[in-house]
């Protein structure tokens, strides 16, 4: 036993040694089935890579199944490469299940997520998880159909437009229009809490046919308050549809000169506020309908002209007398009645004279009634 065990043994290590090479060569078959397999070990990592594989090796092993089965006629050639397509087979039916699982569903949706999402870097599986929160369902509205009505349509979800133009208006009036990719509601959306309750400030309509997602209020919410990944990211986009829509109401702000007035300028508060009722030590003389009434007056009537303080004589110089400096605490550095702007060599000195339309305190123009569509 111990002799056939050897003999069995030397067998596998120490094979006969060739005699000598044959000058015949195997059939187009064979050398196509590893041609094909060269090519199918040249695939990458990853699922696509995988799939590149295994798409290879099928038709390679199927090439050697037949080289066994015509040309060699062994049975043990042609159970081995049976056995290899078989796996391939499954391992290649498994790989297009797990990416058809793994995929998104619709045309519009993996747009969505191309344009919006992926610039990002939100994985594929977040965004599944947010698209299971609107329940993959991609809504409708027709031109002149309208999303919401001032004061009358309660704040219960979050919109996204896919396609289509959305007219924002207030009482009537112009404001802006909402294009694809931007949120239909997200100032509303900004201004409650979670356990507040609200209405509409806006009216909006569909300009032409168009196709949003939306979100229910409370299944986002309990979505937000799971993942905090999520939470930022709509907070990121929510900051940034609001800061849009702040800048397309700045781009009707202007004045007769055609100027743009920006609101993130602090001077403009004291154009576009009303005057200041008081102040908690009482100060508030200077503001209030007076001066409103004053500046409208000087708006209206051309006629009336800036007075202007006359300005004190200039005073000879005196000698200091000598000794240590004294500080004058009374003796203020420059009159405070006589700003360093009233000195400019452009403006005209005395009371009599007009100040040029440049310098003239008036109140700028809001937006007009009639605003030219975009």
């Amino acid at each position: 036993m111990s002799a056939d065990n050897s003999s069995l043994l030397d067998s596998l290590l120490f094979p006969p040694l060739c005699d000598g090479w044959s000058n015949n060569t195997e059939g187009a078959i064979y050398q196509l089935g590893n041609t094909i397999l060269f090519l199918g070990y040249m695939g990458g990592s990853g699922a696509y890579g995988c799939l590149f594989i295994f798409g290879f090796l099928c038709p390679g092993f199927l090439c050697l199944l037949l080289w066994g089965l015509l040309t060699v006629c062994g049975l043990d050639v042609f159970t081995w490469n049976l056995l290899l397509l078989l796996v391939c087979l499954l391992q290649l039916c498994h790989l297009l299940y797990r990416l058809h699982q793994e995929g998104i569903r619709g045309e519009e949706l993996a747009s969505l997520y191309q344009a919006v999402y992926l610039p990002l870097g939100v994985p594929v599986q977040v965004f599944k998880e947010i698209a299971k929160a609107f329940e993959n369902k991609v809504l409708e509205l027709k031109a002149g159909e309208t999303y919401a009505v001032e004061g009358k349509t309660p704040i219960d979800q979050l919109s996204f437009l896919l396609s289509g133009r959305i007219n924002v208006s207030l009482e009537g009036q112009f404001l802006h229009y909402i294009h694809r990719h931007q949120f239909l509601d997200s100032p509303e959306w900004e201004s409650l809490r979670p356990n507040e309750e609200g209405k509409f400030q806006v009216t909006l309509t569909a300009e032409e046919d168009s196709r949003y997602i939306s979100w229910r209020r409370r299944r986002l919410y309990m979505l937000i308050s799971k993942d905090r990944y999520i939470a930022r990211l709509f907070s990121v986009m929510l900051g940034h549809d609001i800061a849009e829509k702040l800048y397309n109401l700045n781009n009707k702000l202007y004045i007769k000169s055609g100027v743009l007035l920006d609101i993130r300028l602090p001077s403009l508060y004291h154009v576009l506020a009303p005057a200041s009722q008081g102040s908690e030590g009482g100060s508030g003389s200077d503001g209030g309908p007076a001066r409103e009434q004053q500046t409208e007056q000087q708006c209206q009537d051309p006629e009336l002209t800036y007075q202007m303080p006359d300005r004190p004589k200039p005073q000879p110089l005196q000698p200091k007398p000598q000794g240590p400096m004294k500080t004058a605490v009374d003796e203020p550095l420059h009159d405070p009645y006589h700003p360093s702007w009233a000195f400019d060599p452009e403006l005209p000195i005395g009371g009599d004279g007009n100040l040029p339309p440049r310098f003239q305190r008036v109140r700028a123009p809001l937006a007009p009634t009639e605003t030219p569509k975009l």
